[in-house]
């Protein structure tokens, strides 16, 4: 079986509060790209076999795909064992989400070829023991994410527009980004109506305009560079820039073709990791 495992984007980020356990309470949009993963999976006589293009990847029980088959298999008795390869496009510890994507894939997959019957909500629950993005991923396109990222609610589909991707070539720890935090000090937090109302209408130029990401307060400050990418991208013609996840991809929405091909272009020399996609 040959499946694809789609990055996201963050179009916002906000955090609304912090639980008792420690983890942020999260209001954001995700949106899924053109951007993926390609997973072949097929049935061997035990265990999980992993193997990967990418050799800096681990391919035990630290890759989420792994953990993802792990739990399916005990939770459904599987006697199979599986063989999951994975083609790698989406860069890593970048905030797009790439192996929290692999792992819902492999969870659907497995569904599909095991036990069909079950629903959507059974994969999230599932999905939520593996990682915070794993939920959304399950679900896929245009979502309002709540909760700890569990919380999904569908929006109006936001497909079809153009963007530029970069990830720099340093990756960041979500984990230690989330720990210095401070949400009192955010002044500025995500309009999500404003948002979500300027998705319903398909209104690029108004979204692209009041994105925000209050990640960016932490990851910014102390990667000066990523200011830098996403003044090179407004001044290449892109509607709006904004950091995904807790970064450090930068993406920008582009409302002409030309301008994104030519910025994209430019930027390839400098960023090896530079992507021309659009929302799906």
């Amino acid at each position: 079986m040959l499946v694809k495992a789609y990055a996201k984007i963050n179009l916002s980020l906000d955090v609304v509060g912090k639980r008792e356990d420690g983890y942020h309470l999260l209001k954001m949009i995700m949106q899924t790209i053109d951007l993926y993963d390609v997973l072949k999976m097929h049935k061997i006589k035990n265990g999980i076999h992993i193997d990967c293009n990418k050799k800096y990847l681990p391919c035990d029980n630290r890759n989420l795909a792994y953990k993802a088959a792990e739990l399916f298999m005990h939770k459904y008795n599987i006697k199979d064992g599986i063989s999951i390869n994975i083609v790698k496009n989406i860069p890593a510890a970048a905030g797009l989400a790439g192996g929290s994507a692999d792992a819902a894939a492999v969870l659907k997959a497995m569904r599909d070829m095991y036990v069909p019957e079950i629903h959507n909500s059974e994969l999230i629950k599932m999905g939520l023991d593996i990682g915070a993005d794993v939920p959304y991923c399950i679900i896929g396109g245009t979502a309002l994410c709540e909760g700890i990222g569990e919380i999904v609610t569908p929006l109006i589909p936001f497909r079809n527009h153009i963007l530029i991707l970069i990830k720099p070539f340093f990756g960041v720890s979500t984990k230690e980004v989330y720990k210095n935090l401070d949400i009192n000090k955010v002044v500025r937090h995500p309009n999500t109506k404003l948002l979500i109302d300027a998705i319903r209408r398909n209104k690029l130029s108004v979204l692209s305009k009041n994105m925000k990401n209050v990640l960016e307060n932490v990851t910014l400050r102390k990667h000066f560079i990523l200011r830098e990418v996403k003044r090179e991208l407004i001044d290449f013609g892109a509607l709006g820039a904004l950091m995904s996840g807790s970064g450090p991809s930068i993406f920008a929405f582009f409302d002409d073709m030309l301008k994104a091909q030519i910025c994209y272009d430019k930027m390839k020399i400098k960023y090896k990791e530079t992507f021309i996609t659009r929302t799906i």
